[in-house]
């Protein structure tokens, strides 16, 4: 039977390919499939211990049976409806102003931003840009889980969370996350929250370049 392979960041780099149909026997099972890519694509073998796997949108493990047209995506570690708020990942520069007309009303009095701006420096090192990439329509359908989350967690708490994708040089804004609830405190924590869980399981790489070298974050050198 034949499943649909997804690769991004350095699973795709090491893999020399976006995506490919994949041959695999009835039956098999997660780990089925990540032994025949290890011997198909010998550069990527090394890489998958510390991948994780989603089929169908949603993670899943190894044991886990495919199916016949399945799609399955490999995800290395990450870096990321209107009534719930706005999640959303786009390739062009960030506004504040939209995350906050997303979760601002006249019965939230507070309400809460971070804005994730690209450094100039990482350990000492001299940041020329980062280039960021996204399995966009799981990554959208995490930061929306994120955002019931955070609504299930403190009650009356709407969240908005924009990322951008492509290349940004230092100064520009990554990633803006807006709060707003009928109560300061629970604005803060559900903000705070929601930059953790964004850094856990919303499939968003950065590729960091240097004067001297590149590195994919969260891999190491």
């Amino acid at each position: 039977m034949s499943v649909t392979v997804l690769y991004f960041a350095a699973a795709r780099e090491r893999a020399g390919l976006s995506r490919e149909s994949l041959e695999v026997p009835p039956g098999a099972r997660v780990s089925d499939v990540l032994a025949l890519l290890a011997a198909k694509h010998p550069p990527l073998a090394p890489l998958l211990p510390h991948l994780r796997v989603a089929v169908q949108q949603q993670f899943v493990g190894l044991d886990t049976p495919v199916s016949q047209d399945a799609e399955l995506a490999l995800i290395p570690p990450v870096a990321g409806g209107a009534p719930r708020g706005l999640f959303c990942v786009v390739a062009r520069p960030l506004q504040l102003s939209e995350v906050v007309d997303a979760v601002a009303s006249e019965g939230a009095g507070g309400l809460v931003t971070f804005s994730g701006a690209v450094r100039d420096q990482t350990k000492g090192r001299r940041v020329l840009r980062l280039e960021y990439e996204a399995y966009a329509p799981m990554a959208e359908a995490k930061l929306a889980e994120i955002g019931d989350e955070v609504a299930r967690t403190w009650p009356g708490t709407r969240l908005a969370i924009m990322h951008r994708v492509g290349t940004l040089v230092p100064g520009e804004l990554a990633v803006v996350i807006a709060a707003a609830s009928a109560h300061r405190k629970e604005a803060f924590r559900g903000c705070e929250y929601a930059i953790e869980r964004l850094k856990q399981d919303v499939p968003i790489w950065k590729k960091e370049f240097f004067e001297d070298g590149e590195v994919w974050v969260g891999l190491g050198p």
